[in-house]
């Protein structure tokens, strides 16, 4: 059952450089959507039921257990909403001939490209193979950023290519060393087996396997846009179609998350705490927060602003895990969950905006709320949720992080933390909250109503997602993240 979730978005590829008509590549999109959305429901039952699942092809095993899966629905679930939403997204596009059919042919084989290499990333156990998928992540999504094709897009995609292929190339320096950290331990038949090293962490070579972190977080954390290594994310994710928008935000970034807490896991047990490691999760968590404030209080372009909230987010995870107690381990499994849901739905919002309004421009928009209904309130609501605004779930991750903080009686940090979330805050308030009043300027002949159907009712799902969550944890989703806690930390 789990390796069709390898096959799925290979098909849907296929057929869509087969089927001509729009309506037949929208029908292939939502399909093989639905399929790995079924497919990981059935996944996740087996994962709560055994723990972890294996079958073994290519001489490499498929590898899922509590921490890929939660990551691995979350790509999932966004992809299925992703696929509805770009129904009428495209179809609009369409209509006013930025686009052709064969771009979106083009835009659909892209996405499933995307979506099959973030979905091997995380069902694979060998690091080795995990690096050569994350990769594969950089070269589909580049072409998604430059989609629109022209001038800016691709700038963006070009600045995101050779940006994230250095810091990614960085992440293969640190993977080699893990092996050579590893290489009187580990036999070369199972070399970067994740369960063996991490089985076998006490015996690994401590200096090494310390200049093997070095490099895959400045690797992986260039892919996860954390500051000073964010500069490519701004861009991309501003140019992008806003579908891609919310797949880059929502998911891209998890993934290359991912990656380093699982090496993170093999480090600190090697090294028996976390004093290394945490300083440097800690120290590059809090200069992303730091540089998302400084950047979010000047933006024009609301894509963009919301990109480097992003990068803000990022680096709460990051903390989150630099930390490295259970409470801060639940934290940051469980604000990854919020933060994907939460700017995915302000991504596709934006996009809504973007269609109507013709403008990325903060400045040019007025009467949002009379103008889009649905669309409007989603966004509004989405900025206070994004800015940590109760009852909203990014409120509930966040005060567990704060917890976890004064926990380890760390006031400084928790007082610079809290002082740049309040910072945070006001700067969205001040730039963004003015677009939903007023009257749209008098030249601009702007019809009030949804033109996105599907786009709207995938905007209420997020919202009530989102909703729920902060006032009401399943206890499915607790166990999950509780499993994936434990397996981290090593219990």
């Amino acid at each position: 059952m789990g390796l069709i979730l390898w096959i799925a978005p290979v098909i849907a590829v296929l057929l869509s450089r087969i089927v001509n008509n729009t309506k037949g590549l929208h029908i292939i999109s939502v399909c093989a959507s639905f399929v790995l959305l079924l497919v990981a429901g059935f996944t996740t039952k087996s994962v709560i039921l055994y723990d972890t699942l294996t079958y073994k092809l290519f001489g490499e095993a498929f590898f899922i257990d509590a921490v890929s899966i939660i990551v691995l629905d979350i790509i999932i679930m966004i992809g299925f909403l992703v696929s509805i939403y770009s129904i009428g997204y495209l179809n609009e596009e369409l209509k006013h001939e930025k686009i052709n059919n064969k771009k979106i042919k083009f835009y659909y084989s892209m996405m499933y490209i995307f979506m099959f290499s973030m979905i091997l990333a995380l069902t694979v156990n060998n690091i080795g193979i995990m690096w050569v998928a994350i990769e594969a992540t950089t070269l589909a999504s580049a072409f998604l950023v430059g989609f629109n094709n022209d001038k800016h897009a691709l700038e963006a995609a070009w600045k995101y290519v050779i940006i994230c292929s250095v810091g990614i190339a960085m992440a293969l320096v640190g993977i080699i060393f893990l092996h050579l950290a590893s290489v009187d331990v580990v036999s070369n038949a199972n070399a970067l087996q994740w369960n063996l090293l991490f089985d076998n962490a006490k015996d690994l070579n401590s200096p090494v396997l310390r200049l093997s972190f070095i490099f895959i977080l400045i690797g992986f954390g260039t892919k996860a846009g954390l500051a000073p290594m964010h500069t490519w994310l701004p861009d991309a994710h501003s140019q992008a179609p806003s579908p891609i928008s919310a797949l880059l935000s929502g998911v891209l970034l998890n993934s290359a998350m991912y990656a380093t807490i699982r090496i993170l896991a093999i480090v600190n047990k090697n090294l028996g705490d976390n004093s290394f490691t945490g300083c440097l999760m800690i120290a590059f968590g809090l200069l992303s927060i730091a540089a998302a404030a400084v950047f979010i209080m000047t933006q024009k372009d609301y894509k963009r602003l919301l990109a480097y909230s992003s990068i803000e987010h990022m680096g709460i995870i990051a903390l989150a895990f630099g930390l490295f107690t259970p409470l801060s381990i639940f934290a940051g499994f469980f604000h990854m969950i919020n933060h994907s849901f939460t700017k995915s739905m302000l991504f596709l919002a934006s996009g809504n905006i973007l269609q109507k309004y013709n403008t990325r421009e903060i400045s040019k928009i007025r009467g949002l709320l009379k103008i889009l209904p649905v669309s409007g309130m989603a966004f509004l609501l989405g900025l206070f949720a994004i800015s940590g605004t109760p009852p909203f779930s990014i409120f509930a991750s966040e005060v567990n992080v704060f917890l976890s903080v004064f926990s380890v009686k760390n006031y400084i940090l928790g007082g610079a933390f809290i002082l740049l979330l309040a910072f945070i805050f006001a700067g969205i308030a001040v730039t963004l909250f003015k677009v939903f009043y007023g009257e749209p300027a008098k030249d601009a002949d702007i019809e009030q109503g949804e033109i996105n159907k599907p786009g709207a009712a995938v905007l209420i799902v997020l919202l009530v997602i989102i909703l729920v969550t902060g006032l009401y944890m399943p206890e499915l989703l607790k166990d999950l993240i509780t499993s994936a806690q434990m397996i981290i930390i090593g219990g």
